[in-house]
């Protein structure tokens, strides 16, 4: 089967680009067969309409939280909820955000989706640290325009299997590594978090913690060790997701997972 693991960004270009893990799974093994790097959205969505079989496990919110769509009206169903928020300008979809919070209390500003709170990531409403509502506003648009199959939230082509993935849950909750391992600003790319990563490539080699083992050229692990950005050792961990996915009934996703939410695979 082949497997993408993408680390996304809601802002493309050649000193941030997407970055895509291309991966075959053989059994329970993992095969890293090469790492890409996509500076525009027209090369993701030519990602997104290659011909399949394939699993992707993208790193950004699919949907948002279904408090959030019902107190502001807006639809329930995911197609038209993508729809309506893509028909917003990304400082109009901004705007509605920060207004929404700014009506909530103090200590609970953010609403969550159900898969967030075993998952311990971020609120879709979040727009900076980072801003994964942007990335919802970009991602799942292409998403579902390229007709891929969304379980759980969109019936398409059952060929290309699209699954929203989560480094952060795989690293810091199932490693239990909790010191940081990555950063955009050069100069917080240290010696402490290149050990880091290390440690989280030789867990990765020893089929931890999904039972998924992860195999690579040398060229390939030593970069995946040396990009102090995280990025390419984002993505490689996002296809361990999506290949777990691919050998669980449902792709792991609990029948319980409330409608139009989503859920991050393995949480």
């Amino acid at each position: 089967m082949r497997i993408y693991g993408v680390d996304f960004t809601c802002a493309p270009r050649a000193a941030k680009p997407i970055t895509v893990a291309v991966a075959l799974l053989k059994g329970s093994a993992l095969h890293l067969e090469r790492l890409e790097r996509l500076p525009t959205f027209a090369q993701f969505e030519a990602l997104l309409a290659r011909p399949g079989p394939w699993i992707g496990g993208f790193d950004f919110p699919f949907s948002l939280p279904r408090e959030l769509v019902r107190d502001l009206a807006w639809p329930a169903a995911w197609p038209a909820l993508v729809a309506h928020c893509s028909a917003l300008e990304r400082a109009q979809f901004r705007g509605r955000l920060d207004a929404y919070r700014n009506t909530r209390q103090p200590g609970s500003r953010y609403a969550h989706r159900a898969t967030d709170y075993p998952a311990g990531s971020s609120s879709p409403m979040k727009l900076v640290n980072p801003p994964v509502a942007l990335m919802f506003h970009e991602g799942a648009r292409r998403v579902l325009a390229s007709g891929a199959h969304v379980p759980a939230l969109h019936d398409g082509d059952a060929k290309r299997v699209a699954l929203e993935a989560y480094p952060g849950l795989l690293v810091r909750k199932q490693l239990g590594m909790r010191d940081s391992y990555k950063s955009d600003t050069r100069r917080e790319q240290t010696p402490a978090r290149r050990s880091v990563r290390k440690r989280v490539v030789a867990a990765l080699k020893e089929g931890k913690p999904l039972g998924i083992r992860l195999r690579m050229p040398e060229a390939a692990e030593r970069a995946l060790i040396a990009d102090g950005s995280g990025d390419l050792l984002d993505a490689a961990v996002c296809a361990v997701q999506a290949a777990w996915a691919a050998r669980q009934p449902r792709y792991g996703i609990p029948a319980s997972a409330p409608a139009g939410e989503g859920w991050i695979v393995s949480s």
